[in-house]
């Protein structure tokens, strides 16, 4: 077991005023029996004018241990303040171990009973029999027993079954919003697919355009020369009957030949 400095300081107190107090009783006895002639004072070579040194030393250390044993009660006090303080904090500590422990058990609803008294007793059979709480004392365990039962109402509310379902809940919550999140991700890329594509068809279309505007030229630019004259209107006309005249299996488009042309 290791002292702390405080500890050791109080052991030392303690015996400074047991060794005061015995050198005073001591002295005080010892200068009494002096005075009645039973023992002799105090040798000591020297004096003090006509007076002998040893009487007067003796009388002087008697008269200083006396006064020091005023202060003992004063010092008794102190230091039992002190202890009890010391007292207090560890019956403190303990109480909120115990009650850390039985709360803990409450919130798992191994208590049942409902009256105040019978669940105060419960929880205190519960404390005397709990092996992480061994040499508590009776007051500890009823004070947090009584504690425990006054917040019933908190464990009930946040039991463990309760706070389970509402992670479960949570858990949940969370899962669906990051595969709501993996859609919308997956979404927004089908979306620049198809755009891509869109655009890519509709430069395919214009290319297209172009190239039977071009077509359309030409031809425009030709038949004249041939003797045959064909309209927009009718060429588009013609390139329809074409297509539907390749998809029989020909592909002859009938021309209006100009007049007088041979």
């Amino acid at each position: 077991m290791t002292l702390s400095g405080r500890d050791v300081m109080r052991v030392l107190h303690t015996t400074s005023l047991i060794f005061v107090a015995a050198a005073g009783i001591a002295a005080v006895a010892y200068t009494a029996l002096c005075l009645a002639g039973v023992v002799p004072w105090l040798q000591i070579a020297g004096t003090f004018g006509n007076v002998p040194a040893g009487p007067v030393v003796q009388g002087a250390l008697t008269a200083l241990l006396v006064g020091m044993m005023t202060f003992l009660p004063t010092a008794a006090r102190m230091l039992a303040l002190e202890t009890s303080h010391r007292n207090f904090h560890i019956n403190m500590d303990d109480v909120a171990r115990a009650y850390a422990s039985v709360h803990a058990a409450d919130r798992a609803g191994v208590f049942t009973l409902s009256s105040e008294f019978d669940a105060v007793r419960e929880r205190l059979a519960y404390l005397r029999d709990h092996p992480d709480l061994p040499g508590l004392e009776n007051g500890v365990m009823e004070v947090a027993a009584q504690m425990s039962v006054q917040s019933r109402h908190l464990a009930e509310v946040y039991s463990n079954d309760r706070i389970a379902r509402a992670k479960a809940f949570l858990r949940q919550r969370q899962e669906a919003a990051e595969d709501q999140q993996a859609r919308i991700v997956d979404a927004r890329h089908i979306c620049e697919q198809i755009r891509t594509w869109s655009d890519q068809v509709e430069i395919e279309e214009a290319r297209v355009a172009s190239q039977l505007a071009y077509l359309d030229g030409k031809l425009q630019s030709t038949l004249p020369l041939l003797g045959y004259a064909l309209e927009h209107d009718e060429m588009l006309d013609a390139a329809v009957i074409a297509n539907q005249r390749t998809a029989n299996g020909t592909n002859i488009v009938p021309l209006t030949q100009k007049p007088g042309a041979e």
